[in-house]
């Protein structure tokens, strides 16, 4: 069974396009669900009547979420504890504002979960400001419509629209009959430059989209405050979607699993291989069940013999699954080291060169969520502190007017140095410096960013107070 075969067995929500269905699809396989549609376990061969169950419609007893597994070392080299990038603005208090802001909105995290969820081709970020104070939000693409200015790039609008039963919309407050708690209601919300219009659910095959005042906003801020992130670089213009970080490699990891799903079966038979009696026309022990543990009583003429297999098959599945969890990784661009292989500390570079086709991958990941994401956060925050009356409440403090400065993020390394590392760059600059080939300063920040600093700048002028006080 392909991916296409398996994605035909979803039920698709009523009324959803099939950039909808095709976005859920995908969400199965993120979380590790993407067999739950098949309506038999791997070990059940017949069903009831006795009729032949086929593999299609088993689900396998091995899962090996290989497509999850490289999503999350991506993510984390990405905007992991020790990956995550410094903010350099040429107005130093927009860079002090969000370092408070990243911390105060936890910025980090909310990455993370974004790296996460985008990784099936887009996610949004929604900026919320309640008196004053900055809340983020992950919204699901898969019920939003983005459209954007073909000039400017500007979001002009997302409209979010799905289907919801009416006890749902009775539990949110909404007058709901008790005839109408199991029907089927549209559930539209729009944000545009001016306001965020929710709109009175309506039944399905009716009229509706009447705005509800009530739970409506009109924020006046000029601009839609989402933040529209398309993965791994994905194409301009109209379309929402970038590529998904694991759709190539979905099919091989389906095969993959129904063979070590395969291999356990083989395993467990021959543990227990089935017993086969020839009795010389007597009727007695053709009903035993079991394996070689049950004791038999044969006539003189009777035989008894187990259909055994050998371990040779089992050794050439675990083989062929091998290539093909190589095939996958090549596809993904996963680590294909082994940890097992790794004798002792590893120097930072060679950890670059054992995981180099995972930070490849990662390396586009930072155009999408780096320039596309998070300097686009920072600069609607910016913003927001410039149409907002009060500012910003950033720190128990009201930030207004920051300027809309250049804001550029400098990544850390992307394995931190060893000590041997460390000596022999110090050694490096301080003969460059000493020869006139390099500035003191610039050796500092570099000395400073290789062993993990998340401000050089700062590193600076530490040390330029500490030789005019040593001097003095």
């Amino acid at each position: 069974m392909d991916w296409l075969s398996l994605q035909r067995r979803y039920a698709v929500p009523a009324g959803a396009s099939a950039r909808t269905a095709r976005l859920l699809a995908l969400r199965r396989v993120l979380d590790g669900t993407q067999y739950d549609a098949l309506p038999h376990p791997f070990s059940m061969e017949r069903s009831g009547a006795g009729e032949y169950i086929p593999l299609s419609n088993r689900r396998p007893s091995v899962r090996s979420n290989l497509c999850r597994t490289v999503v999350d070392e991506s993510v984390s080299l990405l905007f992991g504890d020790t990956h995550w990038p410094s903010l350099i603005a040429d107005d130093t208090r927009v860079s002090d504002a969000m370092g408070v802001f990243a911390s105060q909105t936890r910025l980090a995290s909310l990455m993370l979960e974004a790296a996460t969820v985008g990784s099936i081709g887009s996610v949004a970020v929604l900026f919320e400001v309640s008196a004053g104070v900055p809340k983020l939000s992950v919204l699901d693409t898969a019920y939003l419509t983005p459209f954007w200015d073909d000039v400017s790039g500007e979001l002009l609008r997302v409209e979010e629209r799905f289907l919801v039963r009416g006890r749902d919309l009775a539990v949110q407050g909404y007058a709901i009959g008790e005839d109408l708690l199991g029907a089927q209601f549209w559930w539209q919300r729009i944000w545009t430059p001016m306001d965020c219009a929710v709109s009175v659910p309506w039944l399905v095959g009716m009229d509706g989209g009447v705005r509800d005042e009530s739970r409506s906003v009109r924020h006046g801020l000029g601009f839609v405050p989402i933040v529209w992130i398309r993965n791994l670089g994905g194409r301009q213009g109209q379309d929402p979607e970038g590529e998904c970080t694991f759709e190539r490699a979905i099919d091989t990891v389906i095969e993959a699993d129904y063979l070590l799903s395969q291999a356990g079966r083989g395993l467990k038979y021959g543990s227990d291989p089935t017993l086969v009696l020839k009795t010389g026309g007597f009727s007695e022990g053709v009903a035993h069940q079991g394996g070689a543990s049950s004791a038999l009583t044969l006539p003189p003429e009777g035989d008894a013999k187990l259909l055994e297999i050998n371990g040779n098959a089992a050794g050439a599945v675990l083989e062929h699954y091998r290539e093909l969890r190589q095939i996958a990784l090549e596809q993904l661009h996963g680590n294909r080291a082994h940890g097992d292989r790794i004798s002792g500390v590893q120097s930072g570079k060679a950890m670059e060169m054992m995981c180099q086709p995972l930070i490849w991958l990662v390396d586009r990941l930072r155009h999408s969520y780096g320039e596309s994401g998070l300097l686009a956060i920072y600069r609607m925050a910016c913003r927001f502190s410039c149409v907002l009356e009060n500012g910003l409440r950033l720190g128990g403090v009201l930030v207004k007017d920051l300027p809309y400065c250049r804001m550029t993020l400098r990544w850390p390394a992307w394995f931190p140095a060893t000590d041997p590392e460390l000596l022999s760059l110090a050694q490096g600059l301080v003969t460059a410096v000493s020869n006139g080939i390099l500035s003191r300063e610039t050796a500092v920040r570099m000395y400073a960013t290789a062993s993990g600093n998340s401000d050089p700048g700062t590193e600076w002028r530490l040390l330029e107070n500490w030789v005019a006080l040593d001097g003095a």
